[in-house]
């Protein structure tokens, strides 16, 4: 789905103001780079992991407890979203959408979980903040250097502090196989429409992020 013309907004030239605008309103924007064009989507049906049934196997609860990683908030987005978009696993984004996506976050409207070993960022995930909703874009794990399952843990921990923080809504944009482990399912545009009002107008912040025990689910 294209997103409309605003008379200011060029969908070509993405910015943070932009973002916002679509996000409000269920669309996304992909990269095409075949074309490098960037297209806009509203999905029908739409993925989103419901927070209070959120699912993690007992081989990954045993991972989380046993502490592998250093979780991490907002340390190193730009990195984050760059290793997402890596173009080897990747073709959906490009430099235009990570300069507005980095603008975001300098604003505090996009935010990454990151999992270091030492100096090294070895997995992560970044997504789209917008009062009480969390709009989840991408993760990545770099298992040759240590970071095999750490894109699940950076899940784990984000879910674990969008509880914390009252948030509602955490969106996938699509349902997968890979997500329907963690209790990924698709709900009708209008029914997500109608819960994304509700969250985008909650009072909801991210606030000083730090990793949650089992304890504070």
């Amino acid at each position: 789905m294209k997103a409309p013309d605003t008379g200011h907004f060029d969908p070509q030239r993405p910015t943070a103001d932009l973002l916002l605008w679509s996000y409000r309103r269920g669309i996304f924007p992909m990269a095409d780079l075949s074309v490098d064009r960037i297209d806009w989507y509203s999905p029908d049906p739409r993925g989103v992991i419901p927070l209070g049934s959120f699912r993690v196997r007992k081989s990954l609860q045993r991972i989380v407890k046993r502490g592998d990683f250093e979780i991490r908030s907002d340390c190193a987005f730009e990195q984050v979203i760059r290793a997402c978009g890596d173009p080897r696993g990747s073709d959906w984004i490009n430099d235009r959408l990570i300069r507005a996506y980095c603008e975001l976050n300098e604003i505090g409207c996009a935010h990454s979980v990151e999992a270091w070993r030492g100096d090294k960022l070895v997995g992560g995930l970044y997504g789209v903040q917008i009062g009480g909703a969390y709009f989840g874009e991408s993760m990545f794990s770099r298992p040759r250097a240590g970071g095999t399952n750490a894109s699940k843990v950076c899940l784990v921990h984000l879910v674990r502090w969008l509880r914390h923080r009252k948030f509602t809504l955490l969106d996938t944009q699509y349902w997968s196989r890979h997500l329907n482990q963690f209790g990924c399912i698709e709900i009708s545009r209008e029914e997500y429409l109608s819960a994304l009002q509700k969250a985008v107008n909650q009072p909801v912040t991210w606030g000083h992020f730090h990793p949650l025990g089992c304890e504070d689910v």
